[in-house]
C-alpha cells in the first residue's frame, strides 16, 4: 500500500456554496455529483488550530458540577464500603472503595472515564485504584444513532444517504469522546466514520475546570501533592482539547501514515488512510481495516505468524516516529494495535499523539545509540545538562552519564518482558528530584507506550531486549547498524 494519502481520480469541483462558516463542495465522479464535506482535499490551516479556553475559570456551571461530582463519588464509595462485609469474594475494604470510585466515574460520564483511564495506565496511583480503573478502558454505552447522524450531517452539510452508499447505525465501538460507525462510500470503498458525541466539548470543559479546582484543593494532602494532581489535570485538559479537534487527529494520522515508508521499508506496518472528503470538525472518515486486537494474538508455534517479528516491526516504526519524524502514537494499547487479516500490523486511533522537542529527540537518539551501539552515555548526560536538568549536581558529564545508565537500566538493560512501567517512571522521577526538577515530563508518555509494548512482548516475544535489537535502529543509525551487523554476522529482517 502506498504511503501517501490518495484521493479519488477523475474528480473535479462543480459548485461551491456557503452555509454559515462551513464551505461544502459537490464533486463530480462519473455521471453524477457526489456530496462531500468541508475538508475536501484536506483541511484549511485554520482548522488545525486548537482552541484552548482558560482552564482556571470557575463559574456557576463549574460550581454546580463540582457539587454533583463530590456527592456522586462520596455516595458511590459509601455504598461499596457498606456492602463490603456482605461480599464473599475476599476483597479488602480498600479494593471495595476503589470499585466505588470507578462506579462514580462511570456515572459522571466521559471526562471521568478518561480520568479513570489515566489512573489505570499512569503508574502513579495505588494499585487497588489503578486495577479498578482498568474497567474504564472498556467501551462505554453509545449515543443513539439519530444523534450520531445529526452530528455527521451538521458537520458535512449533507444527508447521510447523500454521503454514503451504506451507513451502519450500530457502532463498531464507542469510547468516551466518540464512536465509530461502518460505512461504504459511493465508489465502493469500505470505510469507518469516527463521530464525536454531541455536546461533548462543553461538557468536558466544565468537568475539567471543576476537576482542576478540586485538584488544587487536594494539594493539602501529601499523596496528591506528590502525584501533582493539578499537573495531571492540566495534561489531560491539553490532550482532551486537542483530541476534540478531529481535523488535528486526522492530520496526525495522515502524516504518520506518510512517514511509515519514508525509508522504503516498513511495508508490513500501516495505519488507515484518511478520506478527507468526508471529514469535518467532529468527524473523521477513514479506510476500514480488518483484523484482531493485539491482546487476542497468541504465540502459537504451529502458526505461520512470527509474533516476535510482529512486535519488532511495530516498535521499529514507533521508535522511528519518536526520534526521527516527531509525532508518535501516544496510546498503543491493544485496542489500537491490530494484527490485520493480511498479516500486517496496524496502528489505529490517533486521538492521543506525542511530539518531543528536537532536543529531547536528540537525547533519545543518544540514549539508543549508547544501548545498541557503543555503551557510552556521556552524550545523553550532556544533552540533559544543556536542558538545565543536571544543574543541581556537581558531576561531570561522564559521571552524570553513569547516573542516567543506572536510572534507566530497568528499560534498557533487561528483557523488555521484565520491564514494569511503574519502575521506569519512578526511576525518572527519582532522577529528576536528584537533579532539582519534579520529573522529566516529556519522557512520561514515551515510557507509557513502552509499557504497552512490554505487555505484548511478555506474551509474544519472550527474551527480546528492545535496547539491543539492531533492527529497530536501522534507519536511525544506518552506518553504525550496517557496521554492527557486518561484524556480528546478524541478518536483519526486510
Amino acid at each position: 500500500m502506498p504511503g501517501t494519502v490518495q484521493h479519488c481520480a477523475g474528480r473535479r469541483r462543480r459548485r461551491r456554496r456557503t452555509r454559515g462558516d462551513v464551505v461544502h463542495v459537490a464533486a463530480q465522479v462519473g455521471d453524477g455529483p457526489r456530496a462531500v464535506g468541508p475538508y475536501a482535499g484536506g483541511p484549511p490551516p485554520e482548522a488545525l488550530q486548537v482552541d484552548m479556553p482558560p482552564l482556571d475559570r470557575f463559574g456557576p456551571a463549574e460550581l454546580g458540577r463540582a457539587v454533583v461530582v463530590a456527592v456522586v463519588i462520596v455516595f458511590a464509595v459509601l455504598m461499596k464500603v457498606l456492602a463490603w462485609p456482605l461480599r464473599p469474594d475476599g476483597r479488602g475494604i480498600v479494593e471495595a472503595a476503589a470499585e466505588g470510585v470507578v462506579d462514580a466515574f462511570e456515572i459522571l460520564g466521559p471526562t471521568f472515564v478518561k480520568v479513570g483511564q489515566l489512573v489505570a495506565s499512569s503508574g502513579l496511583f495505588p494499585k487497588p485504584l489503578a486495577d479498578a480503573c482498568l474497567r474504564c478502558l472498556d467501551d462505554v454505552p453509545p449515543v443513539p444513532a439519530a444523534k450520531a447522524r445529526a452530528v455527521l450531517e451538521e458537520d458535512l452539510g449533507h444527508r447521510v444517504d447523500e454521503l454514503f452508499a451504506q451507513f451502519d447505525d450500530t457502532p463498531l465501538a464507542a469510547a468516551s469522546v466518540a464512536q465509530v460507525h461502518a460505512c461504504v462510500l459511493h465508489d465502493g470503498r469500505h470505510a469507518v466514520v469516527k463521530i464525536q458525541r454531541p455536546g461533548i466539548r462543553h461538557r468536558m470543559l466544565v468537568d475539567l475546570r471543576a476537576a482542576y479546582a478540586g485538584a488544587r484543593l487536594l494539594q493539602a494532602f501529601e499523596f496528591f501533592r506528590i502525584a501533582n494532581a493539578p499537573a495531571i489535570i492540566r495534561d489531560l485538559y491539553a490532550a482532551t482539547m486537542t483530541e476534540l479537534n478531529s481535523a488535528v487527529e486526522a492530520d496526525r494520522q495522515s502524516r504518520f501514515r506518510d512517514r511509515i515508508g519514508a525509508f522504503g521499508d516498513n511495508k508490513d506496518v500501516t495505519t488507515p488512510e484518511v478520506y478527507w472528503d468526508y471529514c469535518g470538525p467532529r468527524v473523521i472518515c477513514m479506510e476500514r481495516l480488518y483484523g484482531i486486537p493485539m491482546d487476542r494474538v497468541t504465540a502459537d508455534p504451529d502458526s505461520d505468524i512470527d509474533t516476535r517479528l510482529l512486535i519488532r516491526r511495530g516498535v521499529k516504526v514507533w521508535i522511528e516516529s519518536v526520534v526521527l519524524h516527531g509525532p508518535f502514537h501516544g496510546d498503543v494499547h491493544a485496542g489500537n494495535l491490530w494484527l490485520l487479516d493480511d498479516g500486517r500490523l496496524a496502528l489505529l486511533d490517533f486521538g492521543i499523539v506525542g511530539e518531543l522537542p528536537e532536543h529531547w529527540r536528540a537525547i533519545l537518539r543518544d540514549l539508543f545509540h549508547a544501548t545498541a551501539v557503543d555503551g557510552d552515555f556521556t552524550g545523553v548526560a550532556r544533552g540533559i545538562r544543556e536542558l538545565g536538568y543536571g544543574n543541581g549536581t556537581d558531576l561531570d558529564d561522564e559521571s552524570l552519564g553513569v547516573e542516567v545508565a543506572e536510572a534507566l537500566a530497568p528499560l534498557l538493560g533487561r528483557e523488555l518482558g521484565e520491564l514494569r512501567l511503574s519502575d521506569l517512571i519512578m526511576a525518572l522521577i527519582r532522577l529528576g528530584k536528584r537533579w532539582g526538577v519534579a520529573s522529566p515530563e516529556e519522557m512520561v508518555l514515551f515510557g507509557k507506550q513502552l509499557g504497552y509494548f512490554e505487555r505484548y512482548a511478555r506474551a509474544l516475544a519472550p527474551g527480546w531486549v528492545l535496547g539491543q535489537d539492531l533492527y529497530l535502529f536501522r534507519n536511525v543509525f544506518p552506518e553504525d547498524i550496517a557496521i554492527g551487523t557486518a561484524e556480528s554476522g546478524v541478518s536483519l529482517p526486510d
